[in-house]
């Protein structure tokens, strides 16, 4: 019996689903999360609840935990010793680190030559406020988040925007992440990939009065047919990672097709409601022919 694992959140529903698949392709079922698993330096191993990872063929990473944080770093870290001693981890821990912080994701998709609305990183408050009185208007992103969570949006005429910005910074978000506010036409895409060929895409479509367009604020999924220059656009930017599973948002703008981020996590949902695509299932098999190589 071929052993594959997957990380993720028990009762979540990504996490469940791929872990059914997994189960249906191979008779194994194991769901680890990251929060209960130990590292013992005598065995030169990691365990969950008496399970030696170490014995496992693979693991395949859907959920580090239940929101982005800092501390998801460490958990990667712990991947990365696991597949440095022999076990398949889908995808890299390292690849993923540099999605999982928006600084290194942006840096990344930057160096790579990707058009982004354009973005200032800075630890000082006074360099903020002065892009947010260039842009016109900014959104602040913490640098650990997902679905829009923590964001704010900040205007230039904003009277108290310094102590805004200061109040921002003291949630913790020291590096400050300032991207200008562009014009969305209502919704953007999601466009996924795995092992480096285009699977599909769907468009989260904004409520009215939004100004993102995730689910947690209202928004629906619909199915989409993005240009070829928009699929070659976001191939690129998921080239930049080497990931095996990546979904890439991208904002059809005024200026052109602009990349927002390069997901490792997400994408699930979105391709099965919008699209009818069981994104799990050919993650098994991908993994599956891997593993066999």
């Amino acid at each position: 019996m071929v052993k594959i694992g997957v990380v993720g959140i028990s009762g979540g529903w990504s996490s469940e689903e791929m872990t059914a698949a997994v189960e249906k392709k191979t008779g194994f079922r194991l769901l680890v999360e990251m929060d209960r698993v130990r590292y013992e330096s005598r065995r030169e191993t990691l365990f969950y609840k008496g399970i030696d990872l170490g014995t496992l063929d693979g693991l395949i990473v859907k959920k580090i935990g239940a929101r982005y944080s800092p501390d998801h770093l460490q958990r990667l870290e712990m991947l990365r010793y696991l597949r440095e001693r022999g076990v398949r981890v889908f995808s890299d821990p390292a690849a993923i680190a540099r999605c999982l912080d928006r600084l290194s994701c942006t840096l990344t998709l930057r160096l790579g030559g990707i058009p982004m609305p354009e973005t200032v990183l800075t630890e000082h408050i006074e360099a903020a406020e002065a892009a947010v009185r260039r842009f016109g208007q900014a959104v602040f992103k913490p640098l650990f988040t997902s679905k829009a969570r923590g964001m704010e949006v900040m205007k230039s005429d904003d009277p108290e925007l310094r102590e805004s910005i200061g109040a921002f910074r003291d949630l913790g978000n020291c590096v400050l992440y300032v991207q200008k506010k562009i014009d969305l036409p209502g919704r953007d895409l999601g466009i996924a990939f795995l092992r480096g060929r285009y699977v599909g895409a769907y468009a989260r479509v904004a409520p009215g009065g939004s100004w993102n367009t995730t689910t947690v604020n209202g928004g629906r999924y619909e199915a989409a047919k993005p240009s070829r220059d928009i699929v070659e656009l976001a191939s690129r930017a998921a080239a930049l990672f080497g990931l095996d599973f990546t979904c890439v948002d991208v904002v059809e703008g005024r200026e052109g097709p602009m990349v927002f981020e390069v997901s490792a996590l997400g994408g699930f949902r979105g391709l099965w409601e919008a699209q009818g695509i069981n994104m799990a299932e050919m993650i098994v098999d991908s993994v599956l022919e891997a593993v066999h190589e």
